[in-house]
């Protein structure tokens, strides 16, 4: 980290954010400067409170390197993409580690090849943004996460595919969803005009895997259950 990145936190050390209740310089440190896709099917592993004996998994997105040099991985987690060490659900979820099926592999900390992959390009891509809005990089959705959108408290839902997700210079990361009734130029591929972010649209409410997602399309009892927790909480 740069001497003037360090002052820069340093100085916020006693200012605290109105939105999240921590310390601006936790923040900033905090904040997403590069993304990179995972690719080779890495999984979060995870327990809750309701089945304390079970280990279940999902698949990592992406990792991200954050102001502090610390690079984490990224899962869609109810309503956000979250750091893998911070996620929580309504059943107490609590991370236990990243899963490398091919090796039945346990482990902490993010895979060196990958610390490798963003720091190198952090460091060649040095961006010059005038607005914190400004878009710094959009990665495919590479394990078919699905939005599901709903109106009416969940009577009726829309499931939509996440086509990409969109890093923006405040650190950031949205989902970006396709607009059918724009859409000119087909397969849509990440940055197509026809894209919207998640975010803004008021009927959104939560990410699902696909398989979940193709649960709910046929009506799968277990999957609406889930969905029926998530409402009441």
């Amino acid at each position: 980290m740069s001497t003037s990145m360090s002052n820069s936190i340093n100085s916020h050390d006693n200012v605290i954010d109105i939105f999240t209740r921590k310390p601006l310089s936790e923040n900033l440190s905090n904040k997403l400067i590069r993304i990179a896709p995972e690719l080779d099917g890495l999984e979060m592993l995870y327990c809750n409170s309701e089945n304390q004996d079970k280990l279940f998994s999902i698949k990592v997105l992406a990792w991200g390197l954050r102001s502090s040099g610390e690079v984490v991985g990224l899962v869609p987690w109810l309503d956000k993409l979250v750091a893998c060490d911070e996620i929580n659900d309504p059943l107490n979820g609590q991370w236990q580690g990243y899963y490398d099926e091919g090796v039945d592999e346990l482990f902490y900390n993010a895979p060196l090849h990958k610390i490798v992959e963003l720091e190198t390009a952090a460091d060649y891509y040095e961006y010059q943004c005038e607005s914190e809005l400004e878009i710094v990089q959009e990665i495919p959705d590479t394990i078919g996460t699905h939005a599901v959108l709903s109106a009416d408290k969940f009577k009726s839902i829309t499931l939509k595919e996440v086509v990409s997700w969109r890093l923006l210079q405040d650190g950031t990361v949205s989902a970006m969803l396709i607009d059918d009734s724009k859409i000119y130029n087909t397969p849509v591929l990440p940055g197509d005009s026809c894209l919207f972010e998640a975010d803004n649209c008021q009927d959104f409410r939560y990410f699902f895997q696909h398989h979940i997602a193709n649960k709910l399309k046929s009506k799968d009892p277990e999957a609406l259950a889930a969905i029926s927790l998530l409402v009441e909480n």
